[in-house]
């Protein structure tokens, strides 16, 4: 990837305070699709999370829409779903906007625009690989303290930027 995770990360950590609730569901796709029951544990952990508590047992996704519609439709909250690629997941996880209270914010991470135009999301941010001369320098930056390597560590440098594929921090 190009670091769509990476950046919804960040993105969740700046500003999952300002939610009444929030929630980062990773791996959507691998945790729907290699657990039983993978979106009802989706939608069990997304519950959990925005009410902080355990004791949150679905037996369906027919159950976890209707929780989650009748649980969150008054609250402000943050949902990040990271790396769907499907729209079973979509419908299961936030199908709608009127599922959540107002001034809540839904991020989804996918490769598939199609998806996303399809939920008619208000905008679309594409992330840009990396130069290598920008990969260089942000490897550089966190294992050097420096914004290039100095000349003993430059051919390693550039080994590792090239061995993460352009993903300096993987």
């Amino acid at each position: 990837g190009v670091g769509k995770t990476t950046i919804a990360k960040a993105v969740y950590n700046q500003l999952h305070h300002n939610f009444d609730g929030a929630c980062f569901l990773g791996d959507v796709k691998n945790s729907a699709s290699n657990e039983l029951n993978g979106l009802v544990h989706l939608q069990e952990k997304l519950l959990k999370d925005i009410f902080k508590s355990s004791k949150i047992v679905l037996q369906n996704v027919a159950e976890g829409i209707t929780q989650v519609r009748r649980r969150l439709h008054h609250k402000k909250v943050l949902l990040i779903l990271d790396d769907v690629n499907d729209m079973e997941q979509l419908n299961a996880l936030a199908r709608s906007r009127d599922w959540f209270g107002e001034g809540s914010r839904i991020i989804i991470t996918t490769r598939d625009q199609h998806l996303l135009e399809i939920l008619k999301v208000d905008a679309v941010c594409t992330v840009d690989e990396m130069s290598r001369t920008e990969a260089l320098e942000l490897f550089s930056w966190h294992a050097l303290d420096n914004t290039c390597p100095c000349e003993d560590y430059y051919q390693l440098s550039e080994s590792v930027v090239e061995y993460c594929g352009g993903l300096p921090l993987a």
